[in-house]
């Protein structure tokens, strides 16, 4: 490494945020980046450390003590090519990531592991900056077509993997404009939607062809995908909404979080959107559920100009550091505080959701819960019980179910032929992503089930590479820990 005693003598340091109350009044994307120099202090926190266990941490096998090394030395073109090498879009990852990479990283046994997070934006957005990142269409095209349904990041990484093997990509997306849950999951104050765009222009350079407003299934005819295309894979995504099916969850008022947030991304955009509208403006949002996207409700809740914002979630508060039995390199289940936690919302944990109450016109203006504990039953399994006489009301005009998903959809599958599993997901093997059709493969979260966006890209680099061996025989994509990727 470039400065070996570097985590001696630096400490971990992050991007900071624009104070809350400027923040607030707006969609765009409000972090404040570190100065060059103090990057280069970051990636020379990166130890000597013999076996780099964030590699194994990450999904894609990112090399990041090479990256490090590359940015401690100046070399940041370097290090943007040794990036690029195992993620496509590392300006996603870099801003959505929840970094597993770093609660592997050796220096985070006893200290502040390194930012490995914020290197790795930093170095894709010097490299869009300086002009390094360019088309790169293949030299030889093979004449095979292939289809890849959903351009989500599964289905981005796969077509710019598969295209640049020179096959002739063509993306299915249904919605209006490609990105998936990336354009319409994620608000604009953590991915600005002109980064998606920027990163498109360069697919659509490279010539992989884009088909919106095309439901596969719907508006074309699933059974014409094997006629026209040589291989067809599947990455459409987990996109069923787990339900809370309990009293007054048909009252207006009662929303899926992913129907709130599509819509507000919508209208950030400025495009026109389907259906009545939703606005958290002047209500007492309630938020239920303490993921990820019940992170992005309380955000977009409180931009929206809610009256309240109150979150809950079933589960018990986790600790602020590794729990017992959750030791180093593993991903700790511990309690993770977003920075639109920190805009104003009420946290409560331990805490269910009996019943929804409504007005004479259907209309939610109250729920009622009950604090809850879990305990383990005789056979080890940790079971719900209720607390007696903590029965609560909350007056609020609009519940935010972000409760997860169950699977994907199903009708293509089935139109397909294609056997599913019992979460409803795509089944494909784990090995080559193969369904039980010949030339068709599932990736992403179609095929895992609800994952990160991290596992999207790698899923849709791996079943590339599969897709490419069917098609030719054998394949020079790269697969993670093959070892024939550009080293420092």
């Amino acid at each position: 490494m470039g400065k070996t005693t570097g985590f001696k003598e630096y400490e971990r340091k992050v991007e900071t945020y624009a104070p809350v109350r400027e923040r607030i009044k707006h969609f765009r994307e409000f972090t404040q980046p570190l100065e060059k120099d103090e990057l280069t202090k970051q990636s020379a926190r990166c130890m000597d450390c013999g076996i780099p266990f964030c590699h194994s941490g990450c999904p894609l096998g990112n090399l990041i003590p090479d990256f490090n090394d590359a940015v401690y030395n100046g070399h940041w073109e370097k290090a943007s090519a040794l990036l690029h090498a195992t993620n496509n879009f590392p300006e996603f990852t870099g801003r959505l990531c929840p970094a597993p990479c770093e609660e592997a990283c050796v220096l985070g046994i006893n200290a502040d592991p390194v930012s490995i997070e914020n290197i790795e934006k930093n170095i894709a957005e010097t490299a869009f900056a300086k002009g390094w990142i360019l088309p790169e269409p293949p030299s030889e095209r093979s004449g095979k077509k292939i289809a890849v349904v959903g351009s989500g990041p599964a289905g981005l990484a796969a077509a710019q993997q598969l295209n640049r093997a020179g096959h002739l990509v063509t993306v299915f997306e249904r919605d209006a404009k490609p990105g998936g849950l990336l354009r319409y999951g994620i608000p604009d104050f953590k991915l600005e939607k002109s980064i998606i765009e920027r990163r498109l222009e360069i697919l659509e350079k490279e010539g992989i062809k884009f088909r919106c407003n095309v439901h596969v299934g719907k508006d074309y005819p699933a059974s014409r995908l094997k006629e026209a295309f040589d291989a067809v894979l599947l990455c459409g995504g987990a996109t069923i909404c787990r339900d809370l099916t309990i009293p007054g969850a048909e009252l207006k008022g009662v929303v899926q979080a992913m129907d709130f947030l599509t819509q507000n991304n919508y209208k950030v955009s400025g495009d026109s959107h389907e259906g009545e509208s939703i606005d958290a403006r002047g209500k007492h949002v309630i938020v239920i559920g303490g993921g990820d996207t019940g992170s992005d409700c309380i955000g977009t809740s409180i931009r929206q100009g809610a009256a309240s914002v109150t979150n809950f979630e079933i589960l018990d508060k986790p600790p602020i550091g590794r729990p017992a039995g959750q030791p180093w390199p593993f991903w700790p289940l511990r309690l993770r505080t977003s920075s639109s936690h920190k805009e104003g919302a009420d946290r409560h944990f331990s805490i269910s959701t009996k019943s929804f109450v409504g007005d004479a016109r259907g209309n939610l203006k109250k729920l009622l819960t009950v604090e809850v504990e879990w305990v383990k039953n005789p056979d080890g399994r940790l079971v719900l019980k209720e607390l007696k006489g903590t029965e609560k009301e909350w007056d609020c005009e609009l519940v935010l179910l972000a409760l997860g998903f169950t699977g994907s959809e199903s009708n293509l599958a089935s139109a397909l032929g294609i056997e599913m599993d019992s979460k409803t997901n795509i089944k494909a093997s784990d090995q080559d992503y193969k369904t039980n059709i010949p030339g068709v493969y599932a990736a992403g979260d179609q095929r895992r089930g609800q994952s990160l966006i991290v596992w999207a890209i790698s899923e849709g680099r791996q079943a590339a590479h599969h897709v490419d061996a069917y098609l030719m025989g054998t394949s020079h994509l790269p697969l993670k820990g093959s070892g024939d990727l550009p080293r420092a």
